[in-house]
């Protein structure tokens, strides 16, 4: 295991009736801006309940952040603060409101040009602190530092991290998720899955706790992720569902261990491309990757067949297809496609996501960094 520090600031309010707690979390004086998505959060009373909290408190709305949240939009949002000298943010959403909402507050007192927080890495100074109240488990994104944000003029889609733009707080009731789409529900499912992947399926060695925790969070979303489909107003299967999702991407599990997301670097210029869902293009391009880098993968792929789907017969080479095979047959249970062609994608389409790549910097990816732009193509045929 390698060294590590760990400090996650992000408060969590777990259960029903937990959106009352906002009240004392954000101070009396503060100038709060909600942001939001669709009318989603109206139509199912969570708006209602964050208003009632909030009903000594200036408050301000901006509605209309994005799945995949845009620069444009979202710079929108940040002349509104500007204007109205917002000094609290409450992002009531799923992870994209909580990504755009953590640009949103580094952007309002920077100086210069905001895009390069995301193109440049640029320091930050001043952040207007924000907290969230969770309506899709997914991303994790309500406990952490990252924000992914697309620039829709150049078809960019970006990330940063930085400690400065954890959550002050986090409302997780599971009570506002029963009325998702099952689409959404199955998104945050397969979201969630391969962020665990992404820290999981890497080659190292005595990384003990890590691994059992998250094979056991695997275990979990798949043994109930197919429940919240058909369930989707049961509480303790809503309950499961964002924690692991939470627990998924809340540093955790990361810490001391190396890191792949190469699955995320290339499903993210499909979304900037052809816009697919986040989550589906994770649910694309895993698969293919696993098959891909089976050889370099296989002590870790033979650890993940047996501890989390149980396969014990066959020869290795059998036991790694079998896992892969589970894996994409888990995410098709879940009513997501898994090869380019469901969404219309050629192979005159290859070319012109590795070139994104290569713009982008990402031209040797994976733990090893041995996911070059060849073996990102291949990926990429393979998943038609």
């Amino acid at each position: 295991m390698n060294n590590f520090t760990f400090h996650n600031p992000t408060r969590i309010h777990f259960g029903k009736g937990q959106i009352a707690t906002i009240a004392s979390e954000i101070p009396a004086d503060a100038r709060v801006l909600i942001t939001y998505g669709g009318g989603s959060i109206k139509k199912n009373g969570t708006l209602d309940q964050v208003l009632k909290a909030l009903e000594n408190h200036t408050v301000q709305m901006f509605g209309g952040i994005e799945p995949n949240p845009t620069y444009e939009n979202l710079m929108q949002a940040v002349e509104l603060a500007r204007r109205e000298k917002i000094d609290f943010l409450l992002a009531v959403g799923g992870g994209s409101v909580i990504d755009g909402t953590k640009f949103i507050a580094a952007a309002i007192h920077f100086e210069g040009d905001p895009w390069t927080i995301l193109s440049e890495g640029a320091e930050l100074g001043k952040v207007v602190p924000a907290g969230n109240v969770l309506t899709l488990p997914a991303t994790g994104s309500e406990s952490n530092s990252g924000s992914v944000v697309t620039r829709r003029e150049t078809r960019d889609k970006l990330a940063f991290l930085n400690p400065l733009v954890y959550p002050r707080f986090a409302v997780l009731d599971p009570e506002t998720t029963y009325s998702l789409p099952a689409g959404q529900s199955a998104n945050g499912v397969v979201d969630a899955f391969v962020h665990i992947m992404e820290q999981y399926l890497t080659v190292r060695d005595s990384a003990y706790v890590q691994d059992r925790y998250a094979e056991g969070l695997l275990s979990t979303l798949i043994s109930e992720g197919p429940k919240v489909l058909k369930q989707p107003e049961d509480y303790q299967v809503r309950s499961t569902i964002m924690w692991a999702a939470n627990q998924a991407l809340n540093g955790l599990i990361g810490q001391g261990v190396p890191h792949d997301w190469a699955t995320h670097m290339i499903g993210h210029e499909i979304t900037a491309l052809h816009g697919v869902d986040h989550a589906r293009t994770l649910a694309i391009v895993l698969p293919s990757l696993m098959e891909e880098m089976r050889e370099q993968k296989a002590e870790k792929l033979l650890q993940y067949a047996a501890r989390v789907w149980d396969i014990q017969q066959g020869s290795e080479g059998e036991r790694i297809s079998l896992a892969i095979s589970k894996t994409r047959n888990f995410f098709e249970s879940m009513g997501i496609k898994t090869r380019l062609s469901d969404y219309g994608m050629t192979q005159q389409d290859i070319p012109i996501l590795v070139d994104q790549l290569e713009r982008h910097g990402m031209t040797a990816l994976g733990e090893k960094k041995n996911i070059t732009l060849e073996v990102s193509g291949k990926i990429l045929r393979n998943a038609l």
